[in-house]
């Protein structure tokens, strides 16, 4: 049976030691705060979590860069080199160019060295819904499936990762650009919080609104008893911008709800971060669909 790695970008939110753990190749992206640009390795060995959330509050200048092509091609042509298929999952093209630089890659390399099996997914997903799909793909893997299969195998699920989310700050979403001046402002002014989710064109839209944080939270929780298929047994994924004890009240919410596998929690990295700022939680999980 041939041996094939999957390939990701770091926008999965994944920790290094899960990305280690299901021996992935993770290409890490950038992000550039004020005159500085830091590579967003899962390890946060050029910039962590707290510093870069630390440096949004302090009203620094933040902008996300694309990646090239070749960034990719040198993270997979040693694989083919070496004898090595490649799955590639990556970051939603509804949100970034970073996948369609990854299967330009894909294409590029697949003329280069025909003998080898090399293929791109959009997954449509971002954050630890990226992350999430990534995991499921692993464990199919590992179940001795062809790259073929696993490849089908996010094809189809990534339809049914269900990512549904809220921010703490409509400003930095005024920032990005996701909403306008008015409605950021009147939003604030009237303490209300956006319930969101990720469509099946892989882009934000907003869904419905709250007013106060604890409501917002309740509103995932809501929407995954909504939408949640089989819960028992589900890994269930949590990412969140430096609030750890409010992700973690979700988490205890689920688990006292649905006989699940496990919570996992992890940092929304700066790619994405950059857009949603401090405060942001979101949820994950199979469903019905999106």
């Amino acid at each position: 049976m041939q041996q094939f790695v999957i390939v990701t970008d770091s926008s999965c939110d994944l920790s290094a030691q899960m990305a280690l753990d299901l021996q992935l190749e993770v290409l890490p992206l950038s992000v550039t705060i004020e005159e500085n640009t830091y590579k967003n390795y899962l390890d946060g060995r050029e910039i962590s979590a707290k510093d870069f959330y630390g440096r949004i509050r302090e009203g620094k200048r933040v902008v996300t860069s694309a990646v090239n092509t070749n960034a990719f091609v040198e993270v997979m042509e040693p694989l083919l080199m070496q004898g090595t298929d490649i799955l590639y999952l990556g970051f939603s093209s509804g949100l970034s160019g970073t996948y369609n630089a990854g299967a330009t890659a894909v294409r590029e390399l697949a003329e280069k060295y025909p003998q080898r099996k090399i293929y791109a997914v959009d997954t449509l997903c971002a954050s630890m819904g990226e992350g999430l799909l990534i995991y499921l793909a692993v464990q199919q893997k590992n179940t001795g499936k062809t790259i073929e299969e696993v490849r089908d195998y996010a094809e189809e699920t990534k339809w049914k990762i269900c990512h549904w989310f809220t921010v703490e700050n409509l400003m930095q979403l005024k920032k990005g650009g996701r909403i306008s001046a008015t409605t950021a402002i009147v939003g604030t002014m009237l303490n209300i919080k956006p319930v969101m989710h990720m469509d099946m064109l892989g882009k934000l839209a907003a869904v419905s609104k709250v007013r106060g944080r604890k409501a917002s939270i309740r509103a995932l929780f809501n929407r995954m008893a909504e939408h949640v298929v089989n819960p028992e047994g589900q890994m269930i994924f949590i990412s969140h911008g430096d609030c750890e004890e409010e992700a973690r009240v979700l988490a205890e919410m689920i688990r006292e709800q649905w006989p699940v596998k496990d919570v996992v929690l992890n940092h929304v990295g700066p790619v994405i971060g950059a857009h949603t700022g401090p405060g942001v939680i979101a949820l994950f999980f199979l469903g019905d669909n999106r």
